[in-house]
């Protein structure tokens, strides 16, 4: 173990970054307590981007008045870090993606440099000052969770579970090999949040993991998000693509992700803030799309989100009441973190942007790349900031941001970082001890820091504490404090000592989120015997029209559906009846039907015999698509066919347009069936070599943002990839699916490549049509 210093910190700091750059900086303050006015105005040279040692990249920031900002680690005892967790002893255990992106072509990359590192305060004064390597020789790690005796690890393509034995590796175990299986660096699952439902969500995935003795179980579950993941106080699920502020759940994610022919289920991966307006305090020219008009305004500032990341709802007890719920969102390419105001109305969440026209934080120092936001053990907010120049993958850099890369001497150094907390000013952030106590630990279950409820939930479940079971069913009938009953409710599933009688009365309760609890937690306790104690509640909860607990009904008919099919098909028809114009509990009927929704049209047409019924509607849709799948071509004779075209589909098309080509909501349009794909060859080469903005139409309907993320990338700034390579991709989405056209070949891609090597931005639908 290393142990540093806070005056050495800083030396060493500034060492490193003369050896870099052979240009001696000095440190010159510490953080404003406040907003520095001086920042609005202030002349940014855009002609160089010097590494600042931590201390004054702190006093580039701008932040809300009456926060400040404090440095918890920096280089050397930290580099690149991209996610963080913290242990019941307040250690923060680091991901480390050391060899992302060494240079602009990614040269490199795949060297196991990246480590899992231990980071210890041990004199008290807020700074980190020990480092330990807990694992070392990765290749771009992503992610980790602590969980019962060891962590959880996400090195590309899988996902291992360590043993921890006095803080060191132990037995290594693989969970699942295709955990992060095709895609790339941005587009590769991450996250491994721990939920309230005990389970273990991700971003850019749709599997779910629990520890289950010493097995794992791996269930399906919704496709969320993109680069991090955060959860309300109800287990509600929230997270971003990098073109948009924040998507969110607004049911609990464990279910209605049952039927694989629904592409969507109404009240999952919505928009929960639409306004995608980014405020920077510096000019941003170095964005991926800053030639393109609309990117950048007048000012040379950044206008949306290019690469929103790592939202966080902010659960602590530091910051007032005003900030209680408020999501924040990083955006690395503009150096700034956004705060959004959340609102329930019932079950619909909606959110704006807290301020016009300027951020929660926001710096003139280039090289800020916040990744990853979190709640802390202290109540304050923590950032990880990859602090570097080069944050876009070699995947998509476009030959203009590798210029601006240049011109201020982005590429190096490589070995910085930092992770900071940002505090209301003057407020002495003091991390909650988490005691090896079992009574202690359950009443921090009603803790007003949500990372306290949350990991004290954790403990107990990870320790077995049974002995805990009488306090838990004691805490339950808490009429003060819900998030103590559900933080018991869900700590007592954990243990597998949830009562029938128990959960009935929370199903009762008059406050709709403690029914919707109960209702969630119901897929853990419907047994043979038990559902008949449960069958009543549920049937009246749907006679009196509860839009609230209805659809959550209906999540739970293929749980109840082996159970008693008599009782599911009347429970089914019921909600039929009460709700054939609710796209909550009629998407939620459709996820319960696999490859049984025809036959249930069948039935429905006496039910509700209304074809402009949004069940009829939704239900129609759902059984276009599968007699449309029906009619695609065998998989496996194209992956014989095309082998590299496939694998480069996995890797660089399949995240945006989905598996089976019919694009995914919110990221692109289908491939399947577009005139695009299955026409003029040569359009199609110019657009997956330099890419393509829209809005674009795709079999008669005209995708535009939000709809889509509005900016296809290209992959041909790559010069090193052969035209033999893209010319099997084209060949292979060309007859994939229902396509049906010719191939490409590698000598077509190479004359389309020569005709536009010195084009440098992506091609919009006009320029096409004159190609």
């Amino acid at each position: 173990m290393i142990k540093f210093k806070p005056f050495l910190l800083v030396f060493l700091t500034c060492f490193l970054v003369y050896c870099h750059t052979n240009k001696p900086l000095q440190v010159t303050g510490t953080a404003a307590p406040v907003a520095n006015p001086l920042l609005e105005t202030e002349k940014v040279d855009l002609s160089a981007s010097p590494v600042l040692p931590a201390q004054e990249a702190i006093s580039k920031m701008q932040v809300e008045p009456g926060f400040e900002v404090k440095l918890v680690a920096a280089e050397p005892l930290v580099s690149t870090p991209v996610a963080v967790t913290f242990d019941n002893k307040a250690r923060l255990w680091v991901v480390e993606m050391d060899n992302y992106m060494p240079d602009t072509i990614g040269t490199g990359e795949d060297i196991p440099t990246g480590k899992i590192v231990i980071l210890e305060d041990t004199d008290n004064d807020g700074i980190a000052n020990t480092r330990q390597v807990f694992l070392d020789s990765l290749v771009l790690p992503r992610a980790i969770c602590l969980i019962e005796n060891g962590i959880l690890v996400a090195e590309p393509p899988s996902l291992y579970y360590y043993e921890i034995k006095n803080s060191k590796p132990g037995k290594k175990t693989l969970v699942d090999a295709a955990y992060a299986e095709g895609g790339n660096v941005e587009h590769q699952p991450n996250g491994l949040y721990r939920a309230l439902d005990n389970w273990i969500y991700n971003a850019k995935l749709s599997k779910r993991y629990r520890k289950n003795g010493s097995n794992w179980l791996v269930e399906r579950t919704h496709f969320r998000g993109q680069w991090g993941i955060s959860q309300d106080n109800y287990g509600r699920l929230y997270y971003n693509t990098n073109s948009e502020n924040l998507l969110g759940d607004y049911f609990s994610p464990g279910l209605g992700a049952t039927n694989k022919n629904q592409r969507r289920v109404a009240g999952y991966v919505q928009k929960v803030v639409a306004d995608n307006k980014v405020y920077p305090s510096r000019p941003t020219p170095g964005v991926n799309r800053g030639y393109m008009k609309g990117v950048l305004n007048a000012d040379q500032r950044l206008v949306d989100f290019t690469a929103a990341c790592g939202p966080l709802v902010y659960r602590g007890d530091l910051f007032d009441e005003t900030y209680a719920s408020n999501v924040f969102v990083a955006e690395p390419s503009a150096n700034l973190i956004k705060r959004n105001i959340i609102k329930d109305q019932e079950l619909i969440s909606t959110g704006k942007q807290a301020y016009p026209g300027r951020e929660f934080l926001s710096s003139t120092d280039e090289r800020f790349r916040p990744v990853n936001l979190y709640d802390g053990p202290d109540g304050a907010m923590y950032v990880v900031d990859m602090y570097r120049g080069i944050i876009q993958h070699k995947t998509y850099l476009t030959t203009y941001l590798k210029k601006e890369i240049g011109k201020r001497e982005l590429t190096q150094p490589l070995n910085c970082g930092r992770i900071y907390k940002i505090v209301p000013t003057g407020k002495n952030a003091k991390a909650v001890t988490l005691p090896d106590d079992a009574a202690q630990l359950v009443t921090l279950l009603g803790h007003r820091n949500g990372w306290v409820r949350d990991k004290a939930q954790q403990m107990l479940i990870d320790g077995k504490y049974t002995s805990a079971v009488p306090a838990l069913k004691q805490a339950l009938k808490d009429k003060n404090n819900p998030l103590l009953v559900m933080h018991a409710l869900w700590t007592l599933e954990g243990l597998g000592s949830l009562q029938t009688n128990e959960v009935t009365t929370l199903l009762k309760q008059p406050t709709w989120q403690m029914r919707t609890q109960a209702l969630s937690v119901l897929p853990s306790v419907l047994t043979k015997t038990s559902y008949k104690s449960y069958l009543p509640v549920l049937q009246q909860l749907v006679a009196s029209k509860d839009s609230l607990a209805a659809p959550y009904v209906a999540f739970l008919l293929p749980t109840l559906q082996p159970l008693d099919q008599k009782a599911t098909k009347n429970l089914r028809q019921q909600l039929v009846k009460n709700f054939s114009n609710n796209p909550y509990v009629t998407d939620a009927i459709i996820s319960t039907l696999q490859d049984h929704e025809e036959t249930f049209q069948k039935e429905l047409l006496a039910l509700a015999p209304d074809s402009s019924l949004v069940i009829n509607q939704h239900l129609q849709g759902v059984i276009a698509n599968i007699k449309s799948a029906r009619a695609n071509k065998d998989p496996k004779v194209l992956l014989k066919e095309f082998p590299k075209g496939a694998a480069m589909f996995a890797t660089s098309c399949q995240t945006c347009h989905g598996p089976d080509g019919n694009g995914v909501a919110g990221l692109a349009p289908p491939l399947n069936g577009s005139e695009w794909v299955t026409g003029d060859k040569n359009k199609l080469i110019s657009i997956v070599l330099f890419g393509l903005t829209g809005p674009v139409q795709v079999k008669g309907h005209l995708y535009k943002a939000p709809e889509i993320n509005g900016d296809m990338p290209g992959i041909g700034y790559d010069k090193d990839l052969p035209n033999e390579d893209v010319a099997q991709v084209l060949s292979f989405i060309r007859r994939s699916w229902q396509n049906n056209a010719d191939k490409v070949s590698a000598e077509e891609v190479g004359k389309v490549r020569q005709e536009l090597k010195t084009r440098q931005k992506a091609f919009t639908t006009e320029e096409l049509s004159k190609l």
